[in-house]
C-alpha cells in the first residue's frame, strides 16, 4: 500500500480518473508509435479493470468503436462495448468480429499470466498469451492494422518476434517509462499487418 502511494503513476491515475496506472503505459506507447487514431475500430483483450479502454475511447472518439473482453466483469466505460469471455476460446473471434461489425484497425493486449514465482514458467505462459493475441489478430485485423501486446521478456522472445514478422511489416519492442523498472515486462508493437 505504501509503495502504491509513493508511485507517481498510481497517484496520477487517481488524480486524472484513470482506473489503473497502466493507462500511462498505453499513452506512452501511443506517443511513441501512434497506433491509435480517431474513428478506429479497436479490440482490447483482457481489458479489466478498464484503464486502457478509457484511453482507447478518448482517442477513438464518437466515430470509433472500442471493444473490451475479459473473464472478469468490467465496470461500464462510456461508449465502449464490453464482452465477458475467454480469449483462448475458439468461439471468441467470431463473437468479437460480430460485436465490432467487421475487421478492426487495432488489437491490444495487456494480459498477464497468474504469477507463479517461477520465472521460466511465467515467461512461457506470457508467450502463450501473446500467441493467443497474435492468432486473434490474424483473424480480426484489417490489412495494414496494428497490435500492441505485453510480454514478460525471456528466452522465447526472439522466436516469438520472428513469428510476428510473418504477419506484420513492422515489429518493434518498447518498455514505457510507466513500466516498473524491476519488471521484466516489455511491449511488442507491430504495424502494417498483412494476411498471407
Amino acid at each position: 500500500m505504501k509503495e502504491r502511494k509513493n508511485d507517481r503513476y498510481y497517484v496520477k491515475a487517481k488524480r486524472e480518473h484513470y482506473r489503473s496506472r497502466a493507462a500511462y503505459k498505453l499513452l506512452q506507447l501511443q506517443e511513441k508509435f501512434g497506433i491509435l487514431f480517431a474513428g478506429m475500430r479497436c479490440v482490447d483483450l483482457g481489458a479489466a479493470p478498464g484503464g486502457w479502454l478509457q484511453v482507447e475511447q478518448e482517442i477513438a472518439g464518437p466515430g470509433g468503436r472500442v471493444l473490451g473482453i475479459d473473464l472478469a466483469t468490467i465496470r461500464p466505460v462510456e461508449g465502449v462495448t464490453l464482452l465477458k469471455g475467454d480469449v483462448t476460446s475458439p468461439a471468441t473471434a467470431a463473437k468479437l468480429l460480430d460485436a465490432a461489425g467487421g475487421k478492426v484497425d487495432v488489437l491490444l493486449s495487456d494480459m498477464s499470466p497468474d504469477i507463479s514465482g517461477n520465472y521460466s514458467l511465467d515467461h512461457a505462459r506470457s508467450v502463450d498469451l501473446v500467441r493467443t493475441a497474435l492468432a486473434l489478430a490474424r483473424l480480426l485485423l484489417k490489412e495494414g492494422g496494428s497490435m500492441a501486446v505485453k510480454l514478460f521478456d525471456g528466452e522465447l522472445t526472439h522466436e516469438l518476434l520472428e513469428d510476428m514478422k510473418r504477419s506484420f511489416g513492422s515489429v518493434r519492442v518498447s518498455k514505457p517509462e510507466a513500466s516498473r523498472k524491476q519488471s521484466s515486462e516489455i511491449y511488442i508493437v507491430a504495424g502494417d499487418f498483412f494476411s498471407r
